[in-house]
């Protein structure tokens, strides 16, 4: 089990996925998951792109596997979550990877490769906003002053359970997936999960987009509740080089309800600039 020593007496847990050719030099893809989630919501993808690629699947600091007590407001910064990953590619002897973040994962690979350029050689979104929208902030409120109100009010299984039923993944559809969604999530330690709330609502990605020279591919789903039209267009129009595809469903999760439609595109693109 696979760690990364940080400052501050802080480790990151990390998995690798690695089916390839032993004497193939196969290229490294960073799968990041999204707020308040771990490395093992990407479980759906490991099957069709192992054989592809060595895939690392990182646990943001505070959430999966994590070990360490974190400052947070010291500790945990959009510029903290980079450097993790910055360590994590020098700790694995990687020069550059293909990227894929899902959610905040994606708005730190727009992070990543807007700071760093030469380490990134593809980037891929999946259902990742530049920024959360006030009214998305309203309804992730649920009534309350805020969300991380709403978080601390009602807990953070009643919140998640409620606003995945809403906007991430439909509970009638795939139950189980919705109840091991909820279980998966609801682990983390609920300070935290506030604390990095806070730090995604005021995250805006904007600023990055013109920075940006690796190619990059979206994956988002059809008239999303979190990724609106409108920030479509500013990837759109931000990126120099950017493919949109989109998923047939409104809600959020694309990768764990589309993952072969999604893991099929990124195979695709990431051959194409190989």
């Amino acid at each position: 089990m696979p760690f990364l020593d940080r400052p501050g007496g802080l480790s990151i847990h990390y998995e690798i996925d690695d089916s390839t050719d032993p004497w193939s030099d196969a290229p490294t893809l960073i799968l990041q998951h999204g707020n308040g989630r771990s490395g093992k919501f990407w479980y759906r993808w490991i099957p069709y792109l192992s054989r592809h690629f060595r895939i690392v699947r990182p646990d943001m600091r505070g959430l999966g596997k994590f070990r360490g007590n974190l400052d947070l407001d010291r500790d945990l910064t959009l510029d903290a979550l980079v450097g993790d990953l910055m360590a994590l590619l020098d700790e694995l002897g990687a020069d550059n990877v293909h990227y894929c973040g899902e959610s905040m994962g994606g708005i730190l690979g727009l992070a990543l490769a807007a700071q760093h350029p030469a380490r990134v050689r593809t980037l891929t979104l999946v259902a990742s906003p530049v920024f959360i929208e006030e009214g998305m902030k309203q309804r992730y409120a649920l009534g309350h002053g805020s969300r991380t109100d709403a978080m601390e009010a009602l807990g953070i299984r009643e919140w998640v359970a409620t606003t995945t039923r809403g906007t991430r993944i439909p509970e009638d559809e795939e139950p189980d997936l919705f109840e091991w969604y909820v279980d998966e999530f609801s682990k983390g330690d609920p300070v935290v999960q506030v604390a990095m709330s806070k730090l995604v609502n005021a995250a805006n990605a904007s600023d990055f987009l013109p920075m940006i020279r690796a190619p990059v591919l979206g994956l988002y789903p059809t008239s999303g509740q979190i990724t609106s039209a409108a920030q479509e267009r500013l990837l759109a129009e931000g990126l120099s080089d950017f493919e949109l595809i989109h998923l047939p469903t409104p809600y959020h999760m694309v990768h764990l309800l589309y993952p072969k439609e999604c893991t099929k595109a990124l195979l695709q693109f990431c051959m194409r600039h190989a």
